[in-house]
């Protein structure tokens, strides 16, 4: 295997000056840095990536520390910001948390250890007192999907506005008796979600029934096992609202094992836009949040960072309401 200094011999430089070429620091003339990459396309050389971190300081590497891999909403986050990442010549490595606040802490000290240049993270657990708290030990660091006051960039979506469109929708159809199954309690997006469920419906002057919110943890059995609980409720709820497509695929699946049709008996709307919700009967509306775009300006923002721009950006997208078959009466839009 060639070395840095074989590829120094070849092209007739010095070893730095092959240093300089490999890493885009230092000033080289044109025809030295063409006689060096030459030298390396003719040896093959291939620069040990620990040994480079160690000089540059830099690993090449950009952490992403998701809560459910087995979410679909999860994995478009990761596809937009490992597309985004390879184009500037980056490697993703993705660690999933499973929703516990152990496991993010935990990977946050390996990714340290990995000397990657930046971290993603996806976090429902971390409190900014002890993300702050963390801070002073990492590299740069993107949040997503959640609001934050600290001095770090973050990347989120208008969960009130969207809970409100969702909301709104059910309304427009003539439902009264609205049901939400929202998110874990300690998930900031789920919290705003709930907030835009009130907001609608106190708009329209309609309560909200205690009973008729259901605490859901984000997963198809969480949905499944919440929808159990409305329909053993009297009078059951016309018009269900989830704080994610998962949870309202679940519950589809709990109403098709009630004998219940949606909409004819119950109208469904969900969250996130995951694929799978165009693909099952009927299908599904729900709120789209640009999920692709939030990986994607992550790692622009990483970057940015990295290269010494500290003007942290909070940055807010909006969803959007996609009306399909199972919000409609009469099941027809």
């Amino acid at each position: 295997m060639a070395t840095i200094k074989d590829v120094a011999a070849l092209a007739g430089v010095s070893v730095s000056t092959v240093s300089r070429v490999i890493n885009a620091s230092g000033y080289v003339d044109n025809k030295t840095e063409e006689r060096v990459l030459a030298a390396i396309q003719t040896l093959d050389y291939r620069p040990s990536r620990v040994a480079r971190t160690l000089v540059t300081r830099r690993s090449g590497t950009i952490g992403l520390i998701l809560p459910d891999i087995t979410n679909p909403f999860f994995p478009e986050v990761a596809r937009g910001a490992e597309d985004e990442a390879y184009r500037h010549g980056y490697n993703l490595i993705l660690c999933n948390s499973d929703w516990e606040l152990e496991k993010e802490i935990l990977y946050l000290g390996i990714l340290r250890q990995q000397c990657v240049d930046g971290i993603i993270l996806v976090s429902t657990k971390l409190t900014e007192e002890r993300l702050a708290e963390e801070c002073r030990s990492l590299p740069s660091l993107v949040v997503i999907d959640r609001t934050i006051t600290l001095d770090i960039h973050s990347i989120s979506s208008n969960n009130v506005g969207g809970a409100v469109l969702a909301t709104e929708h059910l309304l427009s159809q003539g439902y009264r008796r609205i049901a939400h199954i929202g998110g874990p309690s300690s998930s900031i997006s789920a919290q705003q979600r709930l907030e835009g469920f009130r907001q609608a419906m106190t708009k329209a002057d309609l309560p909200v029934e205690p009973a008729l919110v259901v605490e859901g943890d984000y997963r198809l059995d969480g949905g499944k096992r919440a929808m159990a609980r409305l329909l053993a409720m009297t009078p059951q709820p016309e018009a269900l609202f989830c704080a994610n497509d998962m949870m309202a695929i679940g519950a589809l699946e709990q109403l098709n094992e009630a004998g219940l049709r949606v909409p004819a008996d119950i109208a469904v709307v969900g969250y996130d836009g995951i694929a799978l919700t165009r693909y099952i009967h009927p299908r599904l509306t729900t709120v789209i949040q640009p999920t692709y775009q939030m990986g994607e300006r992550a790692v622009q923002l990483l970057l940015e960072t990295i290269k010494g721009n500290e003007n942290y950006q909070h940055i807010e997208l909006e969803p959007r309401l996609d009306i399909r078959e199972s919000s409609f009466r009469r099941g027809e839009p």
